[in-house]
C-alpha cells in the first residue's frame, strides 16, 4: 500500500502557516457544500446558504433528503432540511469546508451543536477510498454551563435509492456487529440497467447505521417519525410494514433518535454512518465489476459497515491531519483564496469517480462526465483532473488510463489515435461519444504517461503500453502540428482548424514520447523525437506570433487563447518552448480578464476555471498567479447558481453555462503539483 509522506520540517512549516491563517478566518460562500460524497451516484450536497434552508440534493439537483432535529429542554429545533414538522430553526453560526469534511456550527437554544460530515476519501488508501461509508458526527455542549436535557434526531429518505421518487422501494434491518442498521432499496433492483447523465442509481441499498445501544432506529413515514420526535413521543414497536410502496408515498425514512440525557459541563458526541452498497458498480466490456471494497469473495455490506464503525476514531484523526496539511500546502502554493478553492474542489473531484476491481484484480478508476454527456472514462476528463491524483497517488491516474489502453490493445478500437471514452456511465463497453478528438486524446495519453513517469521516477507504466503510445506518437507526428478541423477538449466551443493550443499539446506529446523512450534506454528514438519536438516548437513560435501574444489559430492574427497546455513543458522538464512565450502570455492575459475570470479565448467571454488554474500556474510571479486565481474565487463565492462547482461559466456575470460536479476541478491542484515537483527530493511527496 502506498502512503503519502513529506519531510517533517516542511510539514511543520505548512501546518503552522495553516494554523495562523485559520485563526484569522475569512468569509467564503461555497455555491454548494459537499455532505455525503462517495461516487457519481451517491453524492449529496447542500445547495443553500444554510443547512436548514432547503433539502439536501443530489449533484443533479434532485432532492436527496436528510433531516436533522434537536430537542433542548423539550423544545424542538430544526438544523437540517426543510421539514415543516418543526418550524423553529437553529441559527447557523459558521460553516467550514475542509478537504474531507464539512463542519456546521449552531447555537441551538441553550446548547451549541456542531455537525460534521466526513467523507474519508484518502487517496493513499484504496480500501478506505472505495469504502462507501460516510460519517456524520454530532457534538453538543451546554452554552451557558447549566444542565440541559437534549435529544437528537436524524433521517435519510428512500429517494436515495431510486432514480425517480415514484419508483417502488422496500426496506429491512441488517445484522451488523456493533451497529443497529437499516436499509432501503428499490423493489425491482435492475442492476446496471439505468445509464446516462442526469440520472440517479436505482439498484443497491442505502444504509443508516448507529452504534448499538446509543440510538433508537426505525423505518417510518417522514411525518410520523419527525412528528413523534417533535412531540417528545416514541414510535410504536416495529417498523412501517406497508411496503413496497413509492418513495414519495408518505416518504418512508430511515431514522435514528439519540437520547443524550443531561448535558452540562461535559460535551456529548454521537455519530451515524450513511452508506451505499451498489452490489455491482460498472459493466466493463460486458463484464459486471464490483467496487474495489467488494473485490474479495465473501465481502458484504454488513462487514463493510462493521469495519467503518471499528475504524471511526482512527479515520477521523487521519482526515483531520490530511485536511490541515492539504490546506497549508495550498496556501503556501498560492493564497488563502487558492486554498479555499482546493479544499472545496477536493471531494468533488474524487467523488466524480468510481474505483472498481478490474477483470484481473487491478484498480480501475472510472470518471463520469457529470452534466456533460454522461460518458465514462473520458480521456479529456482524465487529463484536466490529473494534477490532484498525480500529486497524491499516481496509481489512480493509471486506473483512469488503463481502460483506454486496453480498449486499443484488445483490437476493439481500430483507429490510429486514442479513443475519447469507453462508454456511457456505468456501462464501459466501448466509445459512445459520436465524434473523435484525434490530436486531443493522443496528446493527453502521451503527456499523462510522461507525467506518471515523472511522479514515479521510472517509465515502467509507459513500457507496458509502448505499442499504442508509439502508434499515437506516430499519429501526432503526421497530424499534430497543424491540426485539421476537429474537436478538442473544449468541444462546446465547436470545431476549429489550425488550433494553436492543440498544436502545443501535440508538440509536448511528441516530446513526452521522446523523454519516455530515453528513460527506457531507446536513445535513438529519444533523440529523434526530442529534436522533432524542438523544431516544431520553433516553427510554432513563428506561426502563432501575434506581437504581444499568440494566436488562437495560425491563420487568424487578431485572435488569442489560453495556452494552458504549455504548463507541461516546464513540469516535464522538456524545455521545448522559450520561457519568454509563457511570460508574454501571462502579461497579455492580465489585460484580458473579466470580473469572474479570464475568458477561454477571443471568441466568447465564457471560460473554463480548470484551465485558468493551469494557465495561472505558468506565472513566475506569485502576484500574477493570484491575480488570475482571484476572479475564479469570486465566481465560486458569488455565482448566483447554487450547484457544485461548474467548470464552465460566464466571466461577465458569474452565471453557470453548463457542467457541474465534474472531476476536472482536480485541475485546480496544478500549482500544488508544480511546486511539489520543483521542491528538492527530500522535501517532495514520496511513495
Amino acid at each position: 500500500m502506498t502512503r503519502w509522506r513529506c519531510s517533517w520540517p516542511w510539514a511543520a512549516a505548512v501546518y503552522l502557516a495553516w494554523t495562523a491563517a485559520h485563526a484569522a478566518g475569512q468569509e467564503f460562500r461555497p455555491p454548494a457544500v459537499p455532505l455525503v460524497t462517495i461516487d457519481p451516484y451517491t453524492s449529496c450536497w447542500s445547495m443553500s446558504d444554510t443547512l436548514a434552508g432547503d433539502w439536501p440534493r443530489h449533484w443533479t439537483g434532485k432532492v436527496h433528503a436528510m433531516c436533522g432535529l434537536l430537542r433542548v429542554d423539550g423544545t424542538p429545533l430544526r438544523f437540517m432540511g426543510s421539514a415543516p414538522e418543526v418550524r423553529e430553526v437553529a441559527t447557523q453560526a459558521a460553516l467550514e469546508v475542509r478537504a474531507t469534511q464539512s463542519v456546521y456550527r449552531f447555537p441551538a437554544g441553550d446548547v451549541n451543536l456542531t455537525v460534521t460530515f466526513t467523507s474519508p476519501l484518502l487517496l493513499d488508501d484504496l480500501d478506505l477510498l472505495s469504502r462507501p461509508a460516510n460519517y456524520i458526527t454530532f457534538d453538543v455542549t451546554s452554552a451557558d454551563g447549566r444542565p440541559h436535557t437534549v435529544a437528537l434526531y436524524f433521517d435519510v429518505t428512500g429517494e436515495w435509492a431510486v432514480n425517480r421518487p415514484d419508483q417502488q422501494i422496500q426496506w429491512s434491518r441488517a445484522e451488523v456487529a456493533g451497529l443497529e442498521a437499516l436499509r432501503i432499496g428499490s423493489r425491482d433492483q435492475r442492476v446496471l440497467a439505468t445509464k446516462g447523465d442526469d440520472v440517479r442509481i436505482d439498484w443497491g441499498y442505502v444504509y443508516l447505521a448507529a452504534p448499538k445501544g446509543m440510538a433508537r432506529c426505525a423505518v417510518a413515514a417522514d411525518k410520523v417519525a419527525r412528528g413523534a420526535f417533535a412531540g417528545n413521543t416514541q414510535l410504536g414497536p416495529g417498523d412501517d410494514a406497508q411496503m413496497p410502496r413509492a418513495a414519495n408515498d408518505r416518504w418512508p425514512v430511515l431514522s435514528a433518535v439519540f437520547d443524550l440525557g443531561t448535558i452540562e459541563s461535559r460535551p456529548a458526541r454521537r455519530h451515524i454512518i450513511v452508506a451505499y452498497d451498489d452490489l455491482y458498480a460498472v459493466e466493463y466490456l460486458q463484464q459486471k465489476l464490483r467496487a474495489w471494497w467488494r473485490r474479495d469473495e465473501g465481502m458484504t455490506a454488513e462487514k463493510m459497515l462493521a469495519a467503518a464503525e471499528k475504524d471511526y476514531e482512527q479515520v477521523l484523526r487521519r482526515c483531520d491531519a490530511f485536511d490541515k496539511l492539504l490546506a497549508a500546502t495550498a496556501r503556501q502554493s498560492g493564497s488563502a483564496e487558492y486554498e479555499r478553492l482546493c479544499l472545496l474542489a477536493y471531494r468533488q473531484a474524487v467523488a466524480a469517480h468510481k474505483l472498481v476491481a478490474g477483470p484481473d484484480g487491478q484498480p480501475l478508476f472510472f470518471s463520469k462526465e457529470n452534466f456533460s454527456n454522461g460518458s465514462i472514462g473520458t480521456v479529456d476528463v482524465t487529463y484536466p483532473s490529473a494534477p490532484l491524483f498525480l500529486l497524491y497517488n499516481p496509481a489512480l491516474v493509471k486506473g483512469m488510463m488503463e481502460p483506454i489502453f486496453f480498449f486499443s490493445e484488445s483490437g476493439r478500437w481500430k483507429k490510429p489515435f486514442a479513443a475519447h471514452d469507453v462508454g456511457t456511465y456505468p456501462l464501459a463497453n466501448g466509445q459512445t461519444y459520436p465524434e473523435d478528438m484525434p490530436v486531443e486524446e493522443c496528446g493527453n495519453m502521451l503527456i499523462l504517461s510522461a507525467a506518471i513517469a515523472r511522479a514515479e521516477g521510472n517509465a515502467a507504466y509507459a513500457n507496458r503500453h509502448w505499442r499504442p503510445l508509439t502508434q499515437w506518437a506516430e499519429y501526432l507526428r503526421r497530424e499534430g502540428f497543424d491540426p485539421a478541423n476537429q474537436l478538442c477538449t473544449d468541444d462546446f466551443a465547436g470545431h476549429l482548424a489550425h488550433n494553436a493550443n492543440l498544436s502545443i499539446k501535440a508538440i509536448i506529446g511528441l516530446g513526452s514520447y521522446g523523454k519516455l523512450a530515453g528513460a527506457l534506454g531507446q536513445k535513438d528514438i529519444e533523440r529523434e523525437y526530442l529534436e522533432l519536438a524542438k523544431s516544431l516548437a520553433a516553427k510554432w513560435t513563428a506561426a502563432a506570433d501575434a506581437g504581444d501574444h499568440t494566436r488562437l489559430t495560425f491563420d487568424c492574427p487578431d485572435t488569442w487563447s489560453q495556452k494552458y497546455n504549455l504548463v507541461w513543458d516546464t513540469l516535464l522538464e522538456l524545455d521545448l518552448f522559450a520561457p519568454r512565450i509563457a511570460r508574454r502570455e501571462i502579461a497579455y492575459y492580465l489585460t484580458r480578464q473579466k470580473q469572474y475570470g479570464l475568458p477561454l479565448d477571443s471568441r466568447k467571454t465564457y471560460t473554463k476555471s480548470d484551465w485558468i488554474a493551469w494557465t495561472a500556474s505558468m506565472a513566475e510571479r506569485a502576484e500574477d498567479f493570484q491575480s488570475l486565481i482571484h476572479p475564479v474565487y469570486r465566481f465560486v463565492s458569488e455565482s448566483p447558481d447554487r450547484v457544485p462547482i461548474s467548470d464552465w461559466h460566464e466571466t461577465t456575470n458569474g452565471k453557470v453555462i453548463g457542467f457541474r460536479a465534474r472531476s476536472v476541478v482536480g485541475g485546480y491542484f496544478m500549482k500544488m503539483l508544480a511546486d511539489a515537483w520543483r521542491r528538492p527530493p527530500d522535501h517532495a511527496e514520496t511513495r
